[in-house]
């Protein structure tokens, strides 16, 4: 059997680098910084590794103390949780999809998965490409397009984007009358991928959309635009895995057929270190088979008039 390194130094060097020094850790584990600092050359010299590179008084991680640091953490978190006992016991998960996602439609879901699995310690990010893995311990993460090759990556499923107002503003539309309505556009900024505009669906609908492709409101966040469209303020270009749910209840209608089909799919990415946890191999499963159902809701599918490919 492989002789273990020292709980207590591994322990230390934990603490350490997650607040960053050796006083941190100290205050943490409730010893002196010295004897931080002596854990830690002891677990160095048993693994034949170094954690840290000393600098003056400064400490920074080398790459194996930044490979080991993720794995600790959890591993310590899973130990305090044996530790508490009873119910305390559930598997921990940090979930980081875009804001548009985690504002509503994952938001509304995850009860179904908790019902359907079992309680978790559950975390969802709502964040901007790019993510910080190992430094936010994140398990899974659900993209627009494949962002990460330096970790497995996987391609899910494949959207479109489809002109949707309040039911109360439709009236009797035709395709190139859109024009005529006040349009909501979608910018998801300069850091982010381009979204489609109306010029590029008016273009693919052979309309010319004049003024009115310019004019209107606009937000940052499909959410925001999905949101402004139920209100009744104007047309948006929403995404089918946001809007399906909304047009199966009736509260967003589809003026017209015509959608556009995204560039780049949505992706999942899963660090290795996470894709063996039972948990995250359970959630995984289940999120594809939420955005699957979603962007093959029968109210996108139906009437869906020869999509345009955007490319």
């Amino acid at each position: 059997m492989v002789a273990l390194p020292s709980l207590r130094g591994l322990q230390a060097f934990e603490a350490a680098a997650r607040t960053g020094s050796f006083a941190g850790a100290a205050e943490e584990l409730s010893v002196s910084a010295a004897a931080v600092s002596q854990l830690i050359r002891t677990v160095e010299e048993q693994m034949g590794r170094k954690l840290f590179h000393r600098v003056n008084r400064r400490v920074v991680l080398t790459e194996a103390g930044v490979e080991m640091l993720p794995r600790l953490t959890v591993a310590f978190q899973e130990i305090g949780s044996v530790a508490r006992g009873g119910d305390a016991f559930r598997p921990r998960l940090v979930i980081s999809v875009p804001p548009s996602m985690a504002m509503g439609w994952l938001s509304e879901r995850l009860a179904g998965f908790v019902a359907r699995h079992g309680a978790a310690d559950i975390s969802l990010r709502g964040d901007d490409d790019p993510v910080p893995f190992d430094h936010e311990l994140i398990d899974i993460r659900l993209s627009y397009g494949p962002h990460y090759r330096e970790h497995p990556t996987e391609e899910i499923v494949r959207d479109a984007v489809y002109p949707v107002c309040a039911p109360g503003l439709a009236g009797a539309i035709r395709s190139e009358d859109l024009a005529g309505l006040p349009l909501i556009h979608t910018d998801w900024g300069p850091t982010g991928a381009s979204f489609p505009s109306w010029r590029n669906w008016f273009e693919a609908a052979g309309a010319e959309p004049g003024r009115a492709g310019r004019r209107g409101l606009s937000a940052n966040s499909s959410r925001a635009a999905l949101d402004l469209a139920v209100s009744g303020l104007g047309v948006a270009l929403a995404q089918g895995i946001y809007c399906a749910r909304a047009l199966e209840e009736g509260r967003l209608i589809r003026p017209v057929a015509r959608a556009l089909d995204l560039r780049q799919p949505y992706c999942l990415t899963i660090p290795e270190r996470s894709a063996r946890r039972d948990v995250v191999a359970t959630f995984r499963e289940w999120l594809i088979e939420e955005c699957v159902r979603a962007v093959k809701s029968p109210a996108l599918i139906a009437n869906r008039a020869g999509p345009a490919s955007l490319r």
